[in-house]
């Protein structure tokens, strides 16, 4: 399954990107916003690609895109949070524009085969990198009340509590090492109608294991903390004029990128581009279901 990225036009049109500058994509992933922001640097620029998972990146390296514009691209394994010592030790400028995607690619549900997805049997990893403990050893080490915390906070868990208390029972008798097993933990622990069915527009509900997928994912890789650093850095990493753009996908990383955006606003730091989050059409739904719940917000540096 190809990635598809999601907002593409409105990325291209808000970050703007001129013909010599250089641009970061900090969640380069399939490289399809990274395609299409060469092609508009191009003569003369340099894009920057950098991505957590080293497979991504290895794979992209190979895509004929990469060898077409007359452009300098750079693809490299990092956390977009260590941006600034990534560009001083590669003696790297300030950017003029910064993309960060915050979702995750059709293929790391497809091929990564760390348990990303609770329909497949795979081993129950669902970091990005082998640096991060994998979600099985995460689950062990919890206390029944912090995993319920976990899958509360980021995951919106209602039934947080029974879940974690289910997951903490079958881990005493037996060590969960599958994805598959986890979501089936999870399905059993919730009533029969929870989640299941359609609602009543018609539409489908939500696997019960979605949300605490979702939240262990967040909590094993740090997500919430690496978005915090790099907004933190902003001002290091990109020059006066220049435009940063963050997707989201779920309410609290919109919340720190909205509130972020604001106080840097607020202290005359930056100015924003988009005065509310731009989302996705009906068109680009139907045709990529995940661009439902992105929401871009973009920003100018003073």
């Amino acid at each position: 399954m190809s990635h598809i990225p999601v907002l593409l036009k409105e990325v291209v049109d808000n970050l703007n990107p001129r013909p010599g500058d250089f641009v970061i994509d900090g969640t380069v992933n399939g490289g399809g916003h990274a395609k299409a922001i060469s092609e508009k640097i191009s003569p003369g620029g340099h894009l920057l690609g950098i991505d957590w998972d080293e497979n991504l990146i290895e794979k992209l390296k190979s895509e004929p895109w990469v060898a077409k514009y007359q452009t300098e691209i750079n693809l490299i394994h990092g956390n977009y949070a260590d941006l600034p010592e990534i560009l001083e030790r590669r003696k790297l400028p300030q950017a003029d524009r910064l993309i960060l995607d915050l979702g995750f690619s059709s293929a790391q549900i497809e091929e990564s085969k760390r348990g990303f997805s609770f329909d497949r049997d795979e081993p129950l990893i669902m970091t990005y990198s082998g640096d991060q403990k994998p979600v099985a050893q995460v689950i062990r080490e919890l206390t029944e009340k912090e995993l319920a915390d976990v899958i509360f906070k980021f995951g919106g868990e209602r039934l947080s509590r029974v879940i974690a208390k289910k997951i903490k029972e079958v881990s005493k008798k037996k060590r969960i090492i599958s994805s598959l097993e986890l979501a089936e933990i999870v399905r059993n622990a919730v009533p029969k109608s929870y989640e299941r069915g359609s609602r009543r527009d018609g539409t489908s509900r939500i696997d019960p294991a979605t949300r605490t997928f979702q939240a262990l994912r967040i909590y094993a890789n740090r997500e919430l903390e690496n978005l915090e650093n790099i907004l933190n850095k902003l001002s290091v990493i990109i020059k006066p004029e220049g435009r940063v753009a963050i997707i989201t996908f779920h309410s609290l990383e919109d919340a720190i990128v909205k509130n972020h955006f604001l106080k840097m606003k607020n202290i005359r730091e930056a100015d924003i581009i988009t005065k509310k989050p731009i989302t996705a059409s009906g068109d680009e739904i139907d045709k990529n279901p995940r661009s439902r719940s992105a929401k871009l917000r973009v920003i100018q540096i003073i």
